[in-house]
Formats: structure tokens, sequence, C-alpha cells
């Protein structure tokens, strides 16, 4: 099978840190159970200056390879690649992120995974001159049968995959998103992601 995994709040603990580093910069004081819109602008009420700041100061190396992984992600992820699945990690992270979040998967254990950078979001503003090594239209040329998401803004990428299962990372900023189809699963951890793609291999 293919599988998509997106990299924040899905591999690692990433607006957890943000909490932190909202509090550090600006005295916003926002716990993580209380983030409930994935626009962290928004979340934590921050100007246009203010959020830029806070954006490269967490795609500095130093912070992206800080981020703490998310229980049983790298585990999970190997079990599948040696069983012959290929999995990609797709990010909204820009380009220039790129190296170091190449170094934060091998150093968990993720050599053999993929790792594209797709601009998602519309972020590229936030790093100058930064650009992104998975064009749209390269993107939508690519099938898979499971994905792993946490972001309701990113769903729209799915669309052109009616087939595919979408296995939604359980997070405080999507419980109050309805879930576009039937195709879309909620899941609160790794374990749980683990064994619904085990049931979809027994069943083939």
């Amino acid at each position: 099978m293919n599988i998509y995994v997106d990299f924040d709040d899905c591999l690692c603990e990433t607006a957890r840190s943000f909490s932190v580093v909202a509090e550090e910069m600006f005295g916003k004081k926002v716990p993580y159970e209380n983030i409930r819109f994935f626009n962290l602008q928004k979340t934590f009420s921050l100007t246009d200056e203010q959020y830029e700041q806070m954006m490269i100061k967490g795609h500095t190396r130093e912070s992206l390879l800080g981020y703490e992984e998310t229980p049983g992600a790298s585990e999970t992820i190997n079990s599948w690649i040696d069983k012959g699945h290929n999995v990609s990690i797709i990010t909204g992270r820009p380009d220039s992120a790129y190296e170091a979040s190449r170094l934060w998967l091998d150093q968990h254990g993720l050599e053999r995974v993929r790792l594209y950078c797709l601009n998602k979001y519309g972020r590229d503003t936030f790093i100058k001159n930064s650009e992104f090594n998975l064009e749209l239209e390269d993107y939508y040329k690519m099938k898979f049968d499971f994905a792993v998401e946490d972001s309701p803004a990113a769903f729209g990428f799915f669309d052109h995959m009616p087939e595919l299962k979408v296995l939604v990372f359980d997070r405080p900023w999507n419980r109050e998103c309805e879930l576009p189809g039937e195709n879309y699963r909620r899941v609160c951890d790794w374990k749980t992601i683990k064994e619904i793609v085990a049931d979809s291999e027994d069943k083939d």
C-alpha cells in the first residue's frame, strides 16, 4: 500500500512546542488543550509581525530537531516499511526546513521514509525565498490507500482520491470539525492507526 503521513502533530508534538514559544516570546499563555484553531495566529491572538516571528523561531534548525516524537509513530511506520508498504511524509513545512526535518526523521529511526515539502497552506511567505520540492500538479498525480492527517485545512488535498481512507489524528483544533465523509475516521494514537491498517492488510 501507499501511505501518506503528515509531519507536524502526527509524527511529532509541534503544537505543544508552539504553546511554549508563544508564551516565552509574547506572554500569550494558551495551554495545548486550549489550542482550538489550526491557525496559530488566531489561537494565540498574534499580530502579523508576531506570527511571522513565531513561525521563523519554530522553523529554526534547533526548534525542528527538538520536537518530541508522538508515541508509537516511528515503530508503526517502520513496521509498514518492513511489510513492503510505501510511506511518504508530506509536510506543509517550507522547503528551507527540509534538511532539519530529514535529520529529525533519521534521528528517530525513519531513514527509509520519503519526505516531501508541499505548500499546503500558502505559507511560503514567512520564510523568504523558500521553494517547495513537491509541486501541487505532481502531488495530484500521487495515489494513496491511507492518509494520517490532523489538519482540517488539508482535507481538500484528498478530494481527488475518493477511495482514500483518512485517519484524522485527534487534536484539540480538529475536535469540532465535521469529518467530510465515511472514509474519514478519528484516531487518538498510533496503536489504533497500526491496528486499522493491519485490518486492511488482513482483508486484502
